[in-house]
């Protein structure tokens, strides 16, 4: 699988460790092809079938392959952050943003917070 598609995987994963029920993937390809018959319809055929077939099959491979990295990341994060002190947070903090910025300045136009707002989102 490419890369976008491995990195795409990870952050779903992440959306799905958040969710208070564990999501049944069989059923929501069956939706998702579902859909796509019907969105498609005049020219949906085998080929398309056969893609996006292939296309789920990797995607719940790749799912399947996160699971519960996302708590175990959350667990050891969480005790790296409660060893450090409110200086080493706060600089820990602006070099997150810092880097974020660099690699995507556009971010800036959504994240027009104060430096607490965004210390409290990280």
């Amino acid at each position: 699988a490419s890369y976008r598609l491995n990195e795409e995987c990870s952050v779903l994963s992440l959306v799905l460790a958040q969710q208070t029920q564990p999501a049944v993937l069989s059923e929501f390809k069956a939706v998702m092809l579902a859909s796509l018959r019907s969105l498609v319809a005049k020219e949906w055929g085998s080929q398309h079938e056969l893609a996006w077939n292939w296309f789920w099959e990797n995607v719940t491979r790749l799912l399947k392959a996160e699971n519960f990295k996302p708590q175990v990341q959350l667990k050891a994060l969480e005790e790296f952050l409660t060893k450090l002190s409110p200086t080493e947070l706060s600089s820990l903090y602006r070099n997150v943003y810092k880097k974020f910025f660099e690699l995507a300045p556009s971010g800036q136009d959504f994240l027009k917070q104060s430096s607490a707002t965004l210390d409290y989102i990280v």
